[in-house]
């Protein structure tokens, strides 16, 4: 596992919400899915081409989560440099802003109100 930025994140995870889910692959999936979703509304995404993404994904066969890991941090790497965004600064920033108490006691609180799918 990665030394940096990765186990700090996990970290937090565990600290913030607790083994059992900082480990649970599901919810980790569903939250990387919203973010992502919520990182293309900010950027002017309309929704109806979410949906027309989800179809052209889900007509293809699944691909080997390893090397699409490395696709994601690939376009994630270049969407941030075409908006003008360091991606390792706005990750150790947001690091730094959710890693206080009161912040935290707010996160928690969010999450329980997610829906469960």
């Amino acid at each position: 596992m990665d030394d940096g930025f990765q186990a700090e994140a996990q970290r937090w995870v565990v600290a913030c919400f607790g083994p059992e889910v900082a480990m649970d692959r599901a919810e980790r999936m569903r939250r990387f899915l919203e973010e992502g979703l919520e990182l293309a509304q900010s950027l002017g995404c309309p929704r109806e081409v979410v949906g027309q993404i989800v179809d052209y994904v889900y007509a293809r066969p699944a691909g080997e989560p390893g090397q699409e890991i490395g696709g994601v941090m690939m376009t994630l790497a270049a969407l941030c440099s075409a908006h003008g965004f360091d991606m390792a600064g706005e990750g150790r920033a947001e690091l730094a802003r959710i890693d206080r108490p009161e912040v935290i006691a707010t996160i928690r609180a969010k999450h329980a109100g997610k829906p469960r799918f």
